[in-house]
Formats: C-alpha cells, structure tokens, sequence
C-alpha cells in the first residue's frame, strides 16, 4: 500500500487481511478433517470414553454408532468416502475464491457476500437435512455453529471493507 495513503485505512485493510485468513485456515482446517474421518471418530471414541455401553440418547452412543458405521461402510464400500473427499476439495477450492478479497479487498466483495450467503444458509440446511437423515439435534445445531461462526468475521470484513470503498483513494 503506498504512503499517500492514511494510517487509519491502512489499518482497516489489515484487519480485512486477518479476518479473511482467518477464515481461509478455518475452511482449508474443516476441508481437512473430512478426509481421515475413520481415524478421527476412533480417537473421538477414545476421548469420550472408550467402547462402553451407553445410553441410546448420549454423545457418547451416538460418536460410537457413527464411528462403527463408518468402520462397517469403509470396509464394504470405501468408494462412499470420496463423497467426502469432494467435500474436502469444495472447501479448499471456496478457500482458494477468498484470496480475492485478500489482495483487493473493495473489488471483490462479492466473495464476502458470497461467503456470508452460504454461512447463513449452513443453518436451514443443516436442520432440513440433517432431519431428514435422522442426525440427533444436537449434532446439527453443531453443524449450524459452523455457518454462524463463519458470519461473524465475514460480516466484519464486509463492513470494514464498505468503510474502505468510502475512503479518499476510491474518491477519486
């Protein structure tokens, strides 16, 4: 950014830069995880208390239930997990759209506003289909904390960014 242009904008567009690689490491991290999901659920067995009976209606029954199924699908059909490869590669590739906005943060709002819309629509989604898929409650308000917390440093780039495009070098 050149001289000529004021302290205080400078600031804004540095806090435009964390918020959105903040956001860019959270997608390429949750991206991530959706490919080694076998091991993960059985470290997650572990943590929650090993291969105990529990009751039917606890996280723990339910981390174990997917956890086996997952073990039991992998095994007969493990072309079913490049369904979440595909997942793992969205979030990279919708990672990758937000370099956009890190390098000029006022000609690509749209990708904010992009990426706003889609953390809001996390919730109706996640509460339609994780019903209609028998996913207990409390597993898709999980889900939904995604998008939510995904809207938070959007919505503050968004509106650092229209502070931007009202500054003097867009006046011009």
């Amino acid at each position: 950014m050149s001289d000529h242009v004021p302290t205080s904008l400078r600031i804004v567009v540095r806090r435009i830069r964390l918020l959105l690689l903040i956001f860019i490491v959270c997608l390429v991290v949750s991206g991530a995880t959706a490919i080694p999901l076998e091991v993960e659920l059985t470290i997650l067995v572990r943590l929650v208390g090993g291969d105990v009976v529990s009751d039917p209606g606890s996280l723990h029954h339910w981390v174990v239930k997917v956890r086996d199924a997952l073990i039991e699908t992998n095994e007969k059909y493990p072309f079913i997990a490049y369904g979440t490869d595909w997942l793992a590669f969205a979030h990279f590739v919708i990672a990758i759209a937000f370099i956009g906005p890190l390098r000029d943060p006022v000609k690509n709002i749209w990708v904010v506003e992009f990426g706003l819309i889609a953390c809001a629509l996390i919730v109706p989604f996640a509460l339609l289909m994780g019903s209609m898929r028998g996913i207990p409650l409390g597993w898709r308000l999980i889900d939904c904390s995604f998008g939510l917390c995904g809207l938070v440093p959007l919505w503050l780039c968004r509106t650092f960014i229209r502070r931007l495009s009202t500054g003097p070098q867009h006046n011009k």
